[in-house]
């Protein structure tokens, strides 16, 4: 401990992204600037999708796209406005192979999410998968790496092949609602139906964007006999 304080005080840490010193600043590593510029998610917003209210006051409650057409899993819950330095660590973690930065964005998820997970008593965590050809590209599945991270926060055992990506579809990026869910149906297999079968379900990735991703795999595992699925990601769009 002695060692550690004083290579502290020598080569201060640096936050990873504006790299400034910030000496004590354990396994975040991210300066109190940098981190006052994220924007957490918070009440009131859907019971649901998690979608925040642009409301100041107000309860939380079903947003009206979940009562006209509510979605294949029992809540979704994301920790932060992907924009910002969220946003930023996220592209430099998946497009930049900064695979590092998993950590101070699990521990955002975690900071955030952990009453959300404790509710949902889930049994077991899926990231949501890759295929093959964009994984061979990226190098990872950046949910997964995350998932490592969580499933040991959270004590709920991470099952990285219980779910799968059986066929390749365009970038979502510039997609529609619509053309999401078009591009995305289908693209989702559970080869063990035997494993998730009357369990209930996290879903783990990075960001929820129209959440036609999380909701085509919620749809796979509920038709598996998942007994319910909620869905946790870092960050969601505004």
């Amino acid at each position: 401990m002695i060692v550690r304080a004083l290579l502290d005080i020598l080569f201060p840490p640096l936050c990873h992204l504006c790299r400034a010193p910030i000496p004590g600043a354990e396994k975040l590593h991210l300066c109190p600037a940098c981190l006052a510029r994220a924007k957490p998610i918070g009440s009131p917003l859907c019971t649901v999708c998690g979608v925040p209210f642009a409301t100041e006051g107000g309860i939380d409650h079903r947003c009206g796209d979940c009562i006209v057409s509510p979605p294949p899993y029992e809540g979704a819950r994301a920790a932060y406005l992907f924009e910002g330095p969220v946003q930023e660590l996220v592209h430099r973690f998946k497009y930049g192979h900064k695979a590092h930065l998993r950590r101070p964005l699990a521990l955002l998820a975690a900071e955030r999410l952990s009453s959300f997970v404790a509710e949902s008593a889930s049994d077991l965590i899926i990231p949501v998968p890759l295929h093959r050809s964009r994984l061979r590209e990226r190098g990872f599945n950046q949910a997964i790496l995350m998932g490592e991270l969580l499933a040991r926060r959270w004590r709920i055992p991470l099952h990285r092949a219980t779910l799968g990506r059986v066929r390749a579809t365009a970038p979502q990026v510039g997609l529609t609602s619509a053309q999401r869910r078009e591009n995305i149906r289908g693209a989702f297999a559970v080869p063990s139906p035997a494993a998730v079968a009357g369990r209930r379900v996290l879903l783990l990735d990075d960001v929820f964007t129209t959440g036609s991703t999380i909701a085509e795999c919620a749809l796979v595992l509920r038709k598996a006999g998942a007994a319910a699925v909620h869905a946790a990601t870092v960050a969601r769009t505004p």
